[in-house]
């Protein structure tokens, strides 16, 4: 299912005209658990447990915090796009897009033993911020593979 309104049509122009970063990452979980673990368990990952707010559906807001270097970041957004188990698309909002309505696009590709993990991020306002996600976005799928492989 995916988002027709102005808005989504807007953010999904702008992505698409902006600079972006593409991260691939073989993972050990399946497709099916890595979709899950973006829409339904954002807190066993990378949000503070407790901050999330999310239901996974086209066009519903979303919030959640990070903590780096003690300090938590509020995280914004909605689901643009959901194909259980195979792709994904929600818009990102933090200070660190500016304020920006930035968009991440998640494929995953099930492989003999575990998935292939493309992530798209496109619309931001400059390349600073872009290359600060370019940075971050590797550590932040070792430590989603990490944490979701952990018995």
């Amino acid at each position: 299912m995916t988002d027709t309104t102005p808005s989504a049509q807007g953010s999904a122009a702008r992505a698409a005209r902006a600079p972006g970063v593409v991260v691939e990452r073989t993972m050990r979980g399946s497709a099916s658990e890595l979709y899950r673990a973006w829409t339904e368990g954002f807190d066993r990952w990378f949000a503070v447990p407790g901050t999330v707010v999310m239901d996974a559906c086209v066009g519903r807001p979303f919030y959640f915090e990070t903590e780096f270097e003690g300090a938590h970041h509020p995280h914004y957004g909605r689901f643009v796009t959901l194909e259980p188990p195979r792709r994904l698309a929600l818009t990102w909002v933090t200070t660190e897009t500016g304020g920006a309505e930035t968009v991440v696009t998640v494929e995953l590709t099930e492989l003999r033993a575990g998935c292939l993990l493309r992530l798209s991020h496109s619309g931001f306002l400059d390349e600073p911020a872009r290359r600060r996600h370019e940075e971050a976005w590797p550590r932040v799928l070792a430590r989603m593979d990490e944490r979701l492989s952990a018995p």
